[in-house]
Parts: C-alpha cells; structure tokens; sequence
C-alpha cells in the first residue's frame, strides 16, 4: 500500500510544529464550490466544513479571521458590534492572499503570513470535529476545534446568520 504524499503547504507546517493532531482529506476542488462542495465530495455534514474568512473593519482595515461553519454566513453587524467599529467587510481576494499567503478557496487560519486576530463561531467549538482547509484548494485538516483556541487563540463569537 503506498501512502498518498501531500506538499508540505504553511498550513501543514504550523499545525505540525504547534502539535495538532490532525487527519488530511483531500477532495476534487469544485471552483466556486465552497464548503457545500468539498462536503459533498467528503460526504459529511457541510456544518462540520468550516469556512476560512478574511475581514477587515472599514475604518482602520484592520484584517481579521472568522472561522464559520460551511453553510452559514458571518452577520457583518453583529461582527461590527462586536469589535465595536461601524462596519466590517470580507477583503477583497487579493487583500486577503496578501495578508494570509493564501489564495481564497485554500485560506487556512494556520501558518497565515501576517499573525491576525482569529474569531471562531461558538457553535463550531460544540463539534467533536471539524474540517478546514490545510492550505491549498482541495485538501481539508480534520481535528478537534479546540485546536482553534489552543494555537490560535481564537475568540467565540456568536455572529451566524442562515
């Protein structure tokens, strides 16, 4: 039996070196697929696919990662009201990949090139465990999300919306 090789991408790395006990899965990338898509090619719950976001409030641009189940969507207000600014945004795809290292459909709050704040949805925590991508488009980590809060000190935030 061979072993299937994956490249060591900076998500691979960081999760390695922080010792986070994680399981890989690759999948055929469905461009604009997103998390419905890679759970489909899994087959497992599009709510245990977490989604990798890239944000930054509209004042300061301060960028910042909400890390949000497959089939939700991050309420900016609510997220805004958190962080107590006026308004937050998704960064544009080259704003997030020069922040992150990471092209949009393979950003991994892992081994991003800037250290940036990391807000993870409480429910995500109830999990047993999550996927989120390791670092390129087509390959997701599977691991406990109290991995989240151990390496990257993620905050809870109640900002889902259906």
């Amino acid at each position: 039996m061979t072993k299937e090789h994956f490249p060591a991408t900076p998500a691979i790395r960081a999760m390695k070196e922080k010792g986070v006990a994680f399981t890989l899965h690759p999948y055929k990338y469905e461009e604009r697929g997103g998390a419905e898509a890679a759970a489909r090619e899994l087959r497992v719950d599009e709510y245990r696919v977490v989604k990798t976001i890239v944000m930054e409030d509209d004042e300061r641009k301060s960028p910042f990662i909400v890390i949000m189940h497959g089939n939700r969507h991050v309420s900016t207000k609510n997220m805004a009201r958190f962080l107590g600014v006026k308004s937050v945004s998704a960064c544009d795809p080259r704003v997030a990949e020069k922040h992150t290292g990471y092209v949009v459909g393979g950003t991994s709050p892992f081994g991003t090139r800037k250290r940036l704040p990391v807000y993870v949805e409480a429910t995500v925590l109830d999990l047993p465990k999550i996927l989120i991508n390791a670092g390129r488009k087509g390959l997701l980590a599977e691991m406990a999300p109290s991995e989240l809060l151990r390496v990257l000190d993620a905050r809870p935030v109640t900002v889902a919306v259906r």
